[in-house]
Protein backbone atom coordinates (compact mmCIF):
# COMPACT_ATOMS: atom_id res chain seq x y z
CA UNK A 1 0.00 0.00 0.00
CA UNK A 2 1.28 3.45 -0.92
CA UNK A 3 0.45 5.17 2.37
CA UNK A 4 0.81 2.39 4.92
CA UNK A 5 1.59 3.83 8.35
CA UNK A 6 0.92 7.45 7.29
CA UNK A 7 -1.33 9.88 9.14
CA UNK A 8 -3.38 12.28 7.01
CA UNK A 9 -5.47 15.21 8.21
CA UNK A 10 -8.28 16.23 5.88
CA UNK A 11 -10.11 19.51 6.40
CA UNK A 12 -13.53 19.71 4.79
CA UNK A 13 -13.83 15.96 4.96
CA UNK A 14 -17.60 15.91 4.42
CA UNK A 15 -17.48 17.61 1.03
CA UNK A 16 -17.26 15.60 -2.19
CA UNK A 17 -13.53 16.22 -2.77
CA UNK A 18 -12.61 15.69 0.87
CA UNK A 19 -14.54 12.41 0.85
CA UNK A 20 -12.90 11.25 -2.40
CA UNK A 21 -9.40 11.93 -1.09
CA UNK A 22 -10.18 10.40 2.31
CA UNK A 23 -11.32 7.17 0.64
CA UNK A 24 -8.26 7.16 -1.63
CA UNK A 25 -5.89 7.65 1.30
CA UNK A 26 -7.58 4.99 3.42
CA UNK A 27 -7.51 2.44 0.60
CA UNK A 28 -3.74 2.90 0.45
CA UNK A 29 -3.29 2.29 4.16
CA UNK A 30 -3.28 5.77 5.71
CA UNK A 31 -5.03 6.57 8.95
CA UNK A 32 -7.36 9.41 8.00
CA UNK A 33 -8.05 12.17 10.52
CA UNK A 34 -11.26 13.56 9.11
CA UNK A 35 -12.40 17.02 10.18
CA UNK A 36 -15.36 19.26 9.46
CA UNK A 37 -18.05 21.30 11.18
CA UNK A 38 -20.78 18.64 11.42
CA UNK A 39 -20.12 15.45 13.35
CA UNK A 40 -23.06 13.56 11.82
CA UNK A 41 -21.77 14.18 8.30
CA UNK A 42 -18.22 13.26 9.34
CA UNK A 43 -19.38 9.98 10.80
CA UNK A 44 -21.22 9.14 7.57
CA UNK A 45 -17.99 9.45 5.57
CA UNK A 46 -16.08 7.63 8.31
CA UNK A 47 -18.57 4.76 8.09
CA UNK A 48 -17.81 4.39 4.37
CA UNK A 49 -14.10 4.23 5.12
CA UNK A 50 -14.56 1.65 7.87
CA UNK A 51 -16.84 -0.44 5.65
CA UNK A 52 -13.91 -0.71 3.22
CA UNK A 53 -11.57 -1.74 6.04
CA UNK A 54 -9.89 1.65 6.41
CA UNK A 55 -8.73 3.46 9.53
CA UNK A 56 -10.31 6.82 10.36
CA UNK A 57 -10.71 9.28 13.23
CA UNK A 58 -13.18 12.18 13.25
CA UNK A 59 -13.10 15.58 14.93
CA UNK A 60 -15.22 18.70 14.69
CA UNK A 61 -12.85 21.47 13.58
CA UNK A 62 -13.62 24.85 12.04
CA UNK A 63 -10.89 25.19 9.41
CA UNK A 64 -11.09 28.98 9.66
CA UNK A 65 -10.38 29.01 13.41
CA UNK A 66 -6.70 29.19 14.38
CA UNK A 67 -7.10 27.80 17.90
CA UNK A 68 -9.18 24.81 16.81
CA UNK A 69 -6.81 23.97 13.96
CA UNK A 70 -3.68 24.16 16.11
CA UNK A 71 -5.19 22.22 19.00
CA UNK A 72 -6.36 19.43 16.69
CA UNK A 73 -3.02 19.17 14.87
CA UNK A 74 -1.21 19.00 18.20
CA UNK A 75 -3.54 16.21 19.37
CA UNK A 76 -3.01 14.20 16.19
CA UNK A 77 0.76 14.55 16.39
CA UNK A 78 0.78 13.55 20.07
CA UNK A 79 -1.57 10.58 19.75
CA UNK A 80 -0.65 9.24 16.30
CA UNK A 81 3.04 10.11 16.40
CA UNK A 82 3.15 12.10 13.15
CA UNK A 83 1.32 14.28 10.65
CA UNK A 84 2.44 13.01 7.29
CA UNK A 85 -0.17 14.64 5.05
CA UNK A 86 -2.36 17.73 5.33
CA UNK A 87 -5.12 18.33 2.79
CA UNK A 88 -7.61 21.20 2.85
CA UNK A 89 -10.81 20.75 0.84
CA UNK A 90 -13.12 23.24 2.55
CA UNK A 91 -15.49 25.29 0.42
CA UNK A 92 -14.29 28.84 -0.15
CA UNK A 93 -17.61 30.47 -1.01
CA UNK A 94 -20.33 30.43 -3.60
CA UNK A 95 -19.72 31.05 -7.28
CA UNK A 96 -22.42 33.56 -8.22
CA UNK A 97 -22.04 33.85 -11.98
CA UNK A 98 -21.80 37.64 -11.78
CA UNK A 99 -19.28 39.61 -13.88
CA UNK A 100 -16.51 41.21 -11.85
CA UNK A 101 -17.54 44.63 -13.09
CA UNK A 102 -20.95 44.15 -11.47
CA UNK A 103 -19.92 42.28 -8.32
CA UNK A 104 -19.91 43.71 -4.80
CA UNK A 105 -16.64 43.81 -2.88
CA UNK A 106 -18.11 41.55 -0.19
CA UNK A 107 -18.96 38.81 -2.67
CA UNK A 108 -15.65 39.16 -4.52
CA UNK A 109 -13.41 39.02 -1.46
CA UNK A 110 -15.15 36.20 0.42
CA UNK A 111 -13.40 33.28 -1.34
CA UNK A 112 -10.11 35.19 -1.40
CA UNK A 113 -10.17 35.88 2.33
CA UNK A 114 -11.36 32.37 3.14
CA UNK A 115 -8.63 30.81 1.00
CA UNK A 116 -5.90 32.95 2.54
CA UNK A 117 -7.04 32.25 6.08
CA UNK A 118 -7.77 28.54 5.93
CA UNK A 119 -4.83 27.54 3.74
CA UNK A 120 -2.37 29.55 5.82
CA UNK A 121 -3.64 28.28 9.16
CA UNK A 122 -3.93 24.59 8.23
CA UNK A 123 -0.61 24.36 6.41
CA UNK A 124 1.14 26.25 9.19
CA UNK A 125 -0.21 23.91 11.87
CA UNK A 126 0.90 20.86 9.90
CA UNK A 127 4.26 22.33 8.91
CA UNK A 128 5.24 22.95 12.51
CA UNK A 129 4.89 19.23 13.18
CA UNK A 130 6.41 18.16 9.87
CA UNK A 131 9.53 20.25 10.47
CA UNK A 132 10.15 18.25 13.65
CA UNK A 133 9.77 15.01 11.68
CA UNK A 134 11.82 16.12 8.69
CA UNK A 135 9.09 15.01 6.28
CA UNK A 136 5.52 15.58 5.15
CA UNK A 137 3.25 16.56 2.28
CA UNK A 138 0.98 19.59 1.99
CA UNK A 139 -1.63 18.76 -0.64
CA UNK A 140 -3.81 21.33 -2.39
CA UNK A 141 -6.70 21.00 -4.82
CA UNK A 142 -7.78 23.18 -7.72
CA UNK A 143 -6.14 26.11 -9.39
CA UNK A 144 -4.61 26.28 -12.83
CA UNK A 145 -0.94 26.97 -12.10
CA UNK A 146 -1.09 30.40 -13.72
CA UNK A 147 -2.73 29.28 -16.96
CA UNK A 148 -5.57 30.99 -18.77
CA UNK A 149 -8.43 32.66 -16.92
CA UNK A 150 -11.85 31.03 -17.01
CA UNK A 151 -13.86 32.05 -20.06
CA UNK A 152 -17.60 32.00 -20.70
CA UNK A 153 -18.52 31.51 -17.03
CA UNK A 154 -18.30 34.14 -14.31
CA UNK A 155 -16.71 32.85 -11.12
CA UNK A 156 -15.84 36.07 -9.36
CA UNK A 157 -13.19 35.96 -6.68
CA UNK A 158 -12.92 32.17 -6.80
CA UNK A 159 -10.33 32.13 -9.59
CA UNK A 160 -8.37 34.83 -7.78
CA UNK A 161 -8.48 32.67 -4.63
CA UNK A 162 -7.11 29.73 -6.60
CA UNK A 163 -4.24 31.91 -7.81
CA UNK A 164 -3.50 32.75 -4.21
CA UNK A 165 -3.38 29.06 -3.32
CA UNK A 166 -0.99 28.36 -6.19
CA UNK A 167 1.37 31.10 -5.00
CA UNK A 168 1.17 29.90 -1.40
CA UNK A 169 2.03 26.37 -2.50
CA UNK A 170 5.13 27.54 -4.32
CA UNK A 171 6.33 29.62 -1.37
CA UNK A 172 5.71 26.80 1.11
CA UNK A 173 7.64 24.40 -1.12
CA UNK A 174 10.59 26.80 -1.21
CA UNK A 175 10.67 27.45 2.52
CA UNK A 176 9.89 23.93 3.70
CA UNK A 177 11.80 21.89 1.12
CA UNK A 178 15.01 21.90 3.19
CA UNK A 179 13.00 20.21 5.96
CA UNK A 180 11.91 17.38 3.65
CA UNK A 181 8.38 18.76 3.23
CA UNK A 182 6.68 18.76 -0.17
CA UNK A 183 3.84 20.97 -1.44
CA UNK A 184 1.75 19.71 -4.36
CA UNK A 185 -1.49 20.74 -6.05
CA UNK A 186 -3.93 18.49 -7.90
CA UNK A 187 -4.88 20.65 -10.86
CA UNK A 188 -8.41 19.98 -12.02
CA UNK A 189 -10.55 21.19 -14.86
CA UNK A 190 -13.69 20.45 -12.86
CA UNK A 191 -15.24 17.30 -11.39
CA UNK A 192 -18.59 16.63 -13.00
CA UNK A 193 -19.71 14.32 -10.19
CA UNK A 194 -19.39 17.21 -7.73
CA UNK A 195 -22.07 19.31 -9.46
CA UNK A 196 -25.43 18.85 -7.70
CA UNK A 197 -28.11 17.19 -9.82
CA UNK A 198 -30.56 19.92 -8.83
CA UNK A 199 -28.31 22.70 -10.13
CA UNK A 200 -30.24 24.35 -12.96
CA UNK A 201 -26.99 25.09 -14.79
CA UNK A 202 -25.60 21.58 -14.41
CA UNK A 203 -25.94 20.46 -18.04
CA UNK A 204 -24.28 23.62 -19.35
CA UNK A 205 -21.44 23.33 -16.84
CA UNK A 206 -20.90 19.64 -17.63
CA UNK A 207 -20.80 20.40 -21.35
CA UNK A 208 -18.26 23.16 -20.76
CA UNK A 209 -16.01 20.99 -18.59
CA UNK A 210 -16.11 17.90 -20.78
CA UNK A 211 -15.97 19.89 -24.00
CA UNK A 212 -12.60 21.37 -23.06
CA UNK A 213 -10.96 17.99 -22.43
CA UNK A 214 -8.95 15.91 -24.89
CA UNK A 215 -10.25 12.65 -23.44
CA UNK A 216 -13.88 13.78 -23.70
CA UNK A 217 -14.42 12.97 -20.06
CA UNK A 218 -13.67 14.76 -16.81
CA UNK A 219 -11.69 13.38 -13.91
CA UNK A 220 -13.80 11.32 -11.51
CA UNK A 221 -13.79 11.11 -7.73
CA UNK A 222 -11.85 7.85 -8.02
CA UNK A 223 -9.28 9.61 -10.20
CA UNK A 224 -8.89 12.32 -7.57
CA UNK A 225 -8.44 9.82 -4.73
CA UNK A 226 -5.98 7.67 -6.65
CA UNK A 227 -3.78 10.54 -7.82
CA UNK A 228 -3.89 12.17 -4.38
CA UNK A 229 -2.64 8.96 -2.78
CA UNK A 230 0.21 8.69 -5.28
CA UNK A 231 1.17 12.37 -4.90
CA UNK A 232 1.46 11.97 -1.12
CA UNK A 233 3.35 8.68 -1.25
CA UNK A 234 7.08 8.02 -1.25
CA UNK A 235 6.71 7.06 -4.94
CA UNK A 236 6.34 10.80 -5.62
CA UNK A 237 9.20 11.83 -3.34
CA UNK A 238 10.79 14.12 -5.95
CA UNK A 239 7.60 16.08 -6.75
CA UNK A 240 7.20 19.44 -5.04
CA UNK A 241 6.34 23.04 -5.96
CA UNK A 242 4.30 21.44 -8.74
CA UNK A 243 0.78 20.85 -9.98
CA UNK A 244 -0.24 17.38 -11.08
CA UNK A 245 -2.51 17.81 -14.08
CA UNK A 246 -5.74 15.81 -13.86
CA UNK A 247 -7.68 17.98 -16.29
CA UNK A 248 -8.09 15.14 -18.83
CA UNK A 249 -6.33 17.36 -21.36
CA UNK A 250 -8.35 20.54 -20.75
CA UNK A 251 -5.01 22.15 -19.91
CA UNK A 252 -1.97 21.18 -21.97
CA UNK A 253 1.33 21.51 -20.09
Amino acid sequence: MLLQGKNAIIYGGTGPIGRAVALGFAREGATVHLTGRRLTALEAVAAEIRDEGGSVRTAVVDALDAEQITAHADRVAASAGSIDISFNAIGLGDIHGTPLAEMSLEVFERPVVNAARTMFLTTQAAARQMIKQGSGVLLFFGGDDGHDPIRDYYIGGFQVAMGLVDTLRRQLAAELGPHGIRAVTLQTGGIVEAIPAEDASRDAIVDMIVGQTMLKRAATFDDVGNVAAFACSDKAASITAASINITAGAVAD
